[in-house]
């Protein structure tokens, strides 16, 4: 099994128990140059907030390292508290909590949201 399938099987069985909860949601997606957070209301699916390292707002050389990750975090965080939303739910989308991903949920986590 190669890794993107494993991914992507990993995604639907979080994406199931995360769709029970209901409520926002913040879903990762990586490459190996950039990183991107997605508010998104589970209710109806609607995109209430992206942040991404090919924004312009992100002036950082590389934007696939840690260091970008935390201010996608960061930056996410900051724009859901600004929308009322401090209570979401992590959807890492199949990817393995370590590395950027993991840099990504603790800068959130330090600016305000929970999950």
């Amino acid at each position: 099994m190669s890794k993107t399938v494993s991914r992507i099987r990993r995604s639907k069985k979080l994406r199931a128990t995360l769709q029970k909860t209901g409520g926002m949601r913040i879903a990762i997606s990586r490459s190996l140059k950039n990183i991107t957070a997605q508010l998104i209301d589970s209710s109806n699916g609607s995109v209430l907030a992206t942040i991404s390292t090919q924004q312009k707002a992100f002036s950082g050389a590389n934007g696939g390292n840690i260091e970008a990750a935390k201010f996608v975090g960061a930056e996410i965080a900051k724009k859901s508290v600004e929308l009322g939303h401090k209570k979401v739910t992590f959807d890492r989308s199949g990817y393995k909590y370590h590395g950027r991903v993991k840099a990504l949920a603790e800068a959130a986590r330090d600016g305000g949201l929970e999950f």
